[in-house]
């Protein structure tokens, strides 16, 4: 499974990706997060699902950039070439695939400006090509394993945010996924991109790295949750204080 995260703010953009590849019983380190940086042109692209279909996507997308970068202009421009890469693809693998019992289940996030965009944007790209953009009232996207790492997303992630609360929020997100899902591990790759500044950051992080957030957060749920606790007491009470039932319930007849 993957966690692949693509944030957004006034400030800019941040993405965030697990590295783990799992191929039957072997694991390895591999990237999910690449980076295109050719004077003002800056974005970065996630994927999730069958490395070897990522692989051959990213290939047609990058040759195609080769031949004519300057043309795009516009990040949803980049966004429908890769979009077409990816039908293009599937078009070609998707019997040998369902032969095998695969699925083409390629998803992609593309970020970043280029020369011609007023800001950074965001996009998600489904497997059939088809693609919807990141906005301030839905400020984030995950491809891959969401069901840990969106509830604190949607608890503590907004717009208005500055890119460090980004960081601090999406590692958060990831350390929940990491904890709970067997196949999600660090080390973890953070691409950043500031508003207009046509540059893109990227740092690998390990577990050493992670380690003190990771303790700081642990403790801090504990706690919490501890201090949960008189909250919960009237409700304790109500509920020892509810009805009784009978151990059974007759069965409704019907009237003769």
């Amino acid at each position: 499974m993957t966690f692949c995260l693509g944030m957004k703010c006034e400030e800019g953009l941040l993405a965030i990706a697990d590295t783990r590849i799992t191929s039957g019983t072997e694991t390895s380190i591999a990237k999910k997060i690449a980076v295109h940086q050719h004077e003002e042109h800056s974005m970065f692209i996630l994927t999730s699902g069958l490395r070897s279909i990522r692989d051959k996507a990213l290939t047609y997308f990058e040759e195609r950039l080769e031949e004519d970068e300057s043309g795009l202009g516009r990040l949803y421009r980049a966004a429908n070439a890769l979009a077409e890469e990816m039908r293009r693809v599937r078009t070609e693998d998707e019997h040998w695939l369902t032969v095998s019992g695969l699925a083409f289940d390629l998803h992609c996030v593309i970020g970043g400006q280029l020369q011609d965009d007023d800001e950074p944007h965001l996009y998600l790209i489904y497997p059939e090509g088809n693609w919807v953009e990141v906005q301030s009232g839905t400020p984030y996207v995950i491809i891959g394993e969401s069901r840990y790492g969106k509830p604190i997303l949607d608890r503590a992630w907004s717009y208005d945010q500055p890119l460090v609360n980004a960081l601090r929020d999406g590692l958060l997100a990831f350390d929940a996924t990491f904890t709970s899902a067997s196949d999600v591990d660090p080390p973890v790759d953070c691409v950043l991109y500031r508003n207009d500044s046509y540059h893109v950051s990227e740092r690998r992080f390990d577990a050493d790295d992670l380690a003190v957030l990771r303790e700081y957060w642990g403790s801090a749920l504990r706690s919490a949750v501890d201090d949960a606790v008189p909250l919960i007491t009237p409700l304790m009470d109500a509920l020892d204080q509810g009805p009784q039932h009978p151990d059974r319930i007759s069965p409704v007849r019907p009237s003769a």
